[in-house]
């Protein structure tokens, strides 16, 4: 008998950036593979889950929980409640921290050890706080999710982690709203960008320093500057730490069109990546790298970093570069300027997606859940 989940989805944003992406995949897989769950949500979710889920307890945390302190608070003493009311045999939480006294053996997913590897990458304030839940987790969960072998290393090698208490799941892709999109999706996008046709980098994910969007900015710009026809850069996505992107943005030569639309709708990314001359995610260190995996899934040529989790992404069916400027500049006036090279990488791309699925990562997510259950039996 598959023992009863509760999953805690009350960390999603409500912008659904990679993690949104990441639970509610999840969470539709598990479901098409029969799993028992109960969701714990934001209540501005309770009706999403509630369609999503039909015929599980959702159970929406007090209004108070959309503010992160009140969050983790109700994280420590609302969350073990809940699992009792809806008779959890385990817990899952996919964001890091967990309750400290669970009422059932807990699964936690890390996402990455950046926070370890790269602390000048985040604030003091949130790597203070992911260095002790991640600690938390190694010492306290029964069970360790990673979306990838490279940081089920890291987090062996940074935190000494039992590694068989360490489960590999790759994170999916929808493929059916992210694949290669028609020329009227690319041109709607094109339009709301206010771009009308004209060529274009793209770039998605939050504006922090892990993203490495000011090398990404230069790079561009010295790749473009010369030419008579230079494809605009369009950085999607939140503005996170954004003090040096607007110092980047500032020297960019007038000349050139660098757009900052914020989120952009979620129907409207295949248009969007499929429909950029390259997608240019040069991260410093991922987990996974979402982005990449779902700029491939819409047959994008794709430009990204041999860091981490990114070349089990992209195989070789991505381009690389160096996370410096320069490396970046010549990496990019490399494939503006071979279009064979870019078709190629965007028929790779679409193909190595095909083997991302959410229904496979519920699967391992799955045996997680069931070892942990079985670890309390035992």
């Amino acid at each position: 008998m598959s023992p009863r989940v509760l999953i805690d989805a009350t960390a999603v944003p409500a912008d659904r950036g990679a993690l949104g992406r990441y639970v509610d995949g999840l969470i539709a897989a598990l479901v098409a593979a029969g799993a028992d769950l109960a969701i714990a949500c934001q209540r501005s979710d309770e009706e999403k889950y509630s369609r999503l889920v039909p015929g599980a307890s959702i159970v929406a945390g007090p209004t108070a929980i959309a503010h992160r302190a009140a969050r983790l608070a109700w994280e420590q003493t609302g969350l073990p409640m809940v699992a009792q009311q809806v008779e959890a045999d385990v817990i899952h939480a996919p964001h890091y921290s967990m309750p400290l006294r669970p009422p059932a053996p807990t699964v936690v997913t890390i996402h990455d050890l950046t926070f370890f590897t790269e602390p000048a990458l985040h604030s003091a304030v949130s790597g203070a706080f992911f260095k002790s839940a991640i600690r938390t987790a190694v010492r306290r969960a029964s069970r360790l999710i990673v979306p990838s072998k490279a940081t089920r290393d890291e987090l062996v090698r940074v935190l000494s982690a039992d590694p068989t208490r360490i489960d590999v799941a790759y994170h999916g892709v929808d493929h059916v709203l992210f694949h290669r999109p028609a020329a009227d999706q690319m041109m709607q996008v094109s339009n709301r960008l206010g771009l009308h046709g004209k060529p274009y980098i793209a770039f998605l994910g939050t504006l922090e320093p892990r993203k490495n969007v000011p090398a990404l900015i230069a790079g561009w710009a010295a790749a473009v500057a010369d030419l008579e026809n230079p494809p605009a850069l369009v950085l999607g996505g939140g503005s996170g730490w954004s003090e040096e992107v607007d110092a980047a943005v500032a020297g960019v030569p007038a000349h050139l069109r660098l757009v900052r639309p914020g989120y952009l709708r979620f129907t409207d990314l295949p248009g969007y990546l499929g429909g950029a001359l390259v997608v240019a995610f040069p991260s410093r260190g991922e987990g996974f790298g979402l982005p990449v995996l779902e700029a491939m899934a819409c047959g994008a040529p794709v430009l990204t970093t041999h860091r981490t989790s990114l070349p089990e992404v992209g195989g070789d069916a991505v381009g690389y570069t160096e996370p410096d400027a320069d490396s970046i500049r010549d990496a990019l006036r490399a494939l503006i300027e071979d279009p064979a090279r870019r078709e190629a990488l965007g028929a790779a791309g679409e193909a190595r997606a095909q083997e991302f699925t959410w229904a496979a990562s519920a699967e391992a997510h799955l045996v997680s859940y069931q070892r942990a259950a079985e670890q309390r039996a035992e």
